[in-house]
């Protein structure tokens, strides 16, 4: 090999080294700053490793498939109410939801007005849409608006919500939650005294939900609601059954509402929406919550579909809901020992139903039943408290004749009695106001047994009283905590019968009870003065009664 040859070779491995240092040198570098980087991501937690994102697999349980099943039927309510003076200028920049006017009643026939007690209906609020909770009183000549929930029961545009949803409005539109065309809308038929209503929109083979059967519901079983609270479509919530048959103490319909209560949240705008079983049945129309701040609080409150049903089927049949009535009114005491008392001095030892007025030409009027009768049975079912009666004799057809077993001066008799239509036999009902201003009478009053005192009437006293009875005494004061106060008897109550004795004085009063050991039952018939625009209005009877109490 020439020495040119030996130096070339020896130049290439020398390059070739160098090269082969360099790559190594950049490897080495590369892994270094790799490996200096990473470390300075790490930093925040070193120990811990990256998430990923799994592909989307959707769960399934019993709730999802309520919401696909009934998601389709139910449906947003909208309303609008323009009174006649301003359909034509329609100048109202305010919409806000009205609040109907509400009425106190005397209870007719077949209804419990829990004795004139203090009335819990303002804590109960109904709800009117979705403005919130506070409602607000507005004025007969403004415009206004509210928003409420429904469900279709017919695939033919046929759908069930609640009578003060739909109440007065002038325009009613609906939305369906798939679908954002809204669709005006008639009403069929109301019913205020159970707060539904049918309306209709004008559109076929829709979806139409499952009805269940309320009577199958018990405290513990799920409870679901869909509706639009606050404006808010398509909302579910979710709870419990926590009562069902509940009555609404105050609620003046309460003889035909017994509602289903939940703690699924229902809030306003979830009116006239359904409450469903787990099965995806309806088994409620949803309708009011007991509330303080306007919203949801743990109690809600659904008619049961049971009811809905019959409301239903009677207003596509015909309109409108006919219900049976005999014509007389009654109290019961709220005090099942009291009520006991006064059937047992009336000769009525295995309950009952006090008749307290008749209705002047009324079928129980014609068929001579008489003020102090105690119903006992009808048609051989026996009645042991006002909702018996209720029950039977509203779902009686108009012409049916009933058998009322009645029990007069401690004796059994049978009256035939034609059912009548409720709302002709009491189309005159009158509304109540402020609270009745305490009359004042003459001094003098005399101390009597049962913590309380008593003192006669003078005729200038009765007429400014506007009362038209006679005899009785009227009640000075009561003792708190006293059986006088107990029973229920109030400071300018007239008692006119003790132990079915009339009383005309208190020395009337003080012979009666100087009869009386413990014990024994003991009632008070009583006159009280209804509540009035002006502070006094018409004079009603009831009873006071209890088991003398040891001395």
């Amino acid at each position: 090999m020439s020495f040119y040859d030996k130096v070339r070779r020896q130049k290439f491995l020398s390059f070739t080294l160098i090269l082969f240092t360099l790559s190594v040198g950049i490897v080495i570098g590369t892994l270094v700053q790799t490996g200096a980087k990473a470390a300075r991501e790490q930093t925040a937690a070193p120990d811990a490793t990256p998430l990923t994102i799994p592909n989307p697999v959707q769960t399934q349980n019993d709730f999802t498939r309520v919401a696909k099943l009934l998601e389709p039927s139910v449906v947003n309510i909208s309303t609008e109410y323009i009174p006649k003076t301003n359909v034509q200028t329609r100048a109202t920049p305010n919409l806000r939801r009205r609040q109907p006017q509400q009425q106190q009643q005397q209870q007719p026939d077949d209804e419990d007005d829990n004795n004139g007690s203090g009335s819990l209906q303002d804590f109960f609020n109904r709800f009117f849409g979705g403005q919130g909770g506070n409602q607000f009183q507005e004025p007969e000549d403004q415009r206004s608006a509210s928003l409420g929930s429904g469900v279709v029961v017919d695939k033919n545009g046929y759908i069930l919500t609640n009578n003060h949803v739909v109440d007065k409005a002038t325009k009613i539109t609906v939305k369906f939650m798939n679908d954002d065309k809204e669709y005006p809308a008639t009403v069929v038929g109301t019913d205020s005294d159970t707060d539904l209503a049918v309306v209709h929109v004008d559109r076929k083979n829709l979806t139409a939900a499952k009805v269940g059967n309320s009577d199958a519901l018990q405290v513990g079983d799920w409870a679901i609601a869909i509706g639009s609270p606050f404006g808010f479509e398509a909302t579910m919530t979710a709870g419990i059954v926590s009562h069902v048959g509940r009555d609404i103490p105050g609620d003046q319909k309460q003889s035909f509402q017994h509602f289903i209560q939940t703690d699924a949240a229902i809030n306003p705008g979830n009116s006239g929406g359904p409450l469903i079983n787990i099965r995806g049945e309806v088994v409620g129309i949803n309708t009011m919550i007991a509330s303080r701040s306007g919203g949801y609080q743990g109690i809600g409150f659904a008619m049961p579909i049971n009811t809905g049903v019959k409301v239903y089927n009677q207003i596509i049949r015909s309109g409108h809901v006919t219900r049976g009535s005999i014509g007389i009114r009654f109290r019961e005491i709220d005090n099942p020992e009291n009520n006991n008392s006064l059937l047992k001095v009336y000769g009525a030892d295995h309950g009952g139903v006090m008749v307290d007025s008749v209705e002047p030409g009324q079928p129980a009027d014609k068929a001579g039943m008489k003020e102090h009768d105690v119903v006992v049975s009808i048609d051989g079912k026996p009645v042991t408290k006002g909702q018996d009666l209720i029950d039977i004799v509203a779902d009686s057809p108009v012409g049916a004749d009933l058998k009322v077993g009645i029990i007069r001066d401690k004796k059994p008799m049978t009256l035939n009695v034609v059912v009548g239509d409720r709302t002709k036999i009491f189309a005159k009902e009158y509304g109540a106001g402020p609270a009745p201003v305490e009359p004042e009478g003459p001094g003098n009053p005399t101390q009597v047994k049962f913590g309380m005192s008593v003192q006669s009437l003078r005729p200038a006293e009765r007429d400014n009283l506007g009362f038209k009875g006679t005899g009785g005494v009227m009640v000075a004061s009561t003792e708190p905590g006293s059986f006088a106060e107990t029973i229920g008897l109030q400071k300018g109550d007239i008692i006119v019968e003790l132990n079915r004795e009339k009383v005309n004085s208190p020395a009337d009063i003080q012979r009666i009870q100087n009869t009386l050991k413990a014990g024994q039952p003991v009632a008070f018939q009583v006159m009280r003065q209804a509540q009035g625009p002006r502070g006094g209005g018409e004079w009603q009877s009831f009873f006071a009664a209890g088991t003398v109490p040891a001395q």
